[in-house]
């Protein structure tokens, strides 16, 4: 049985010895990774509450992690953090559909609630028969989306995103829907920077990736005649602190950097400027044909995984002790980025990494 009574505590005795302060700039993933059972948000989500982070980011995966349950779920038990998708897909419901999940989850929420969009996994897109996402497609779908939440009627819509005779939500409506963004390539981190409120970078960016990729959004948010201040870049850092039992933080690290390579490491390749051979010998190994490697391998198995991937590849990530955790955090500000998303850890496991970045901050 899932304990569901509140923030544990350990995360209460954390929030009460602080100062009380939201920390904008400070977020999380819920039912990060692949939880025991989908309630945990409802312990996770008060959690992360708790801690005073900003943001609580809901990723999707097509089993007991859909978007729209969790969401709604985490907006219920929580009064003041932000509720965000990074991300669920345009494609995957009539664009009515998540329109009325966004406007459900404002009311929810009070105002709380931003929808985060992302183009997927193209083999999994392949293997389901759900269409690639293309950039044109998440621009016109802005747009719709945009208009509907203006109070508009949208007759005889044909463009990249579909074709639909009537789109309407309500002739009163006259609100501004956050709208955020994963991008990893180029025209995604432009597209960020013209049409989206925030912009979520990919986990393991090299310092130099993170900062190109910063400059991408904020110069493409000018020359859109936007305030590139405006658009907010979320650095999706893996926080891995010491304190973690080193069987799960094996698994945080090397399980999940090998997944990426499993399911897109071609591209994680290429964005960060790696060795394409280092890849090929990781993908050639018996060991690559597992599952997903973050899901279901061995601690044989991925102590082997780590001799294939290079230190160099695991370390843009907060490890160590709590000020090494800081000190790696407040370095990904200092690239440009506008947030961290401490990824990888539950809200009850940065407790300690949070409790020293608010005590050096105020110190």
């Amino acid at each position: 049985m899932v304990n569901v009574t509140g923030p544990s505590r350990d995360v209460v005795e954390h929030r009460q010895g602080g100062d009380g302060a939201i920390l904008p700039n400070l977020g999380c993933y819920l039912l990060g990774g692949h939880p025991a059972s989908s309630r945990q948000i409802v312990t996770e989500a008060p959690e992360a509450e708790a801690l005073g982070l900003g943001t609580a980011y809901i990723s999707e995966r097509f089993n007991k992690k859909e978007a729209a349950t969790l969401s709604g779920a985490a907006g219920a038990v929580t009064d003041r953090i932000t509720i965000a998708t990074a991300a669920t897909n345009h494609n995957t419901r009539h664009p009515m559909v998540t329109a009325g999940y966004a406007l459900t989850m404002q009311s929810l929420t009070g105002g709380r609630f931003v929808l985060g969009l992302g183009r997927g996994i193209p083999k999994l897109q392949d293997a389901y028969g759900i269409p690639r996402v293309k950039t044109a497609e998440l621009e016109d779908f802005v747009g719709i989306m945009r208009r509907l939440f203006r109070g508009e009627a949208v007759i005889g819509h044909d463009g990249p995103a579909g074709s639909w005779p009537v789109l309407h939500l309500d002739a009163s409506l006259d609100e501004h829907l956050p709208m955020g963004i994963v991008a990893f390539g180029p025209q995604t981190l432009e597209l960020g920077g013209r049409c989206f409120d925030e912009v979520v970078l990919h986990t393991y960016f090299t310092d130099e990736t993170t900062a190109r990729c910063v400059q991408t959004v904020k110069r493409a948010a000018g020359q859109a005649g936007r305030d590139p201040d405006a658009v907010k870049v979320w650095s999706c850092f893996a926080t891995i602190g010491d304190h973690i039992p080193e069987d799960k933080r094996l698994m945080k690290t090397v399980g999940r950097m090998g997944a990426y390579l499993q399911g897109y490491g071609e591209l994680l390749v290429r964005t960060n400027g790696w060795d394409p051979a280092v890849l090929e010998r990781f993908l050639a190994d018996p060991v690559a044909r597992v599952g997903g490697l973050d899901v279901v391998a061995t601690r044989e198995q991925l102590e082997h995984a780590a001799t294939l991937i290079p230190e160099e590849w695991l370390a843009p990530a907060a490890t160590g002790s709590p000020s090494q955790c800081v000190a790696a955090i407040r370095n990904q500000l200092d690239l440009g980025c506008d947030g961290v998303i401490m990824h990888g850890a539950t809200p009850s496991e940065l407790a300690p990494i949070v409790d020293e970045y608010r005590r050096t901050t105020n110190g």
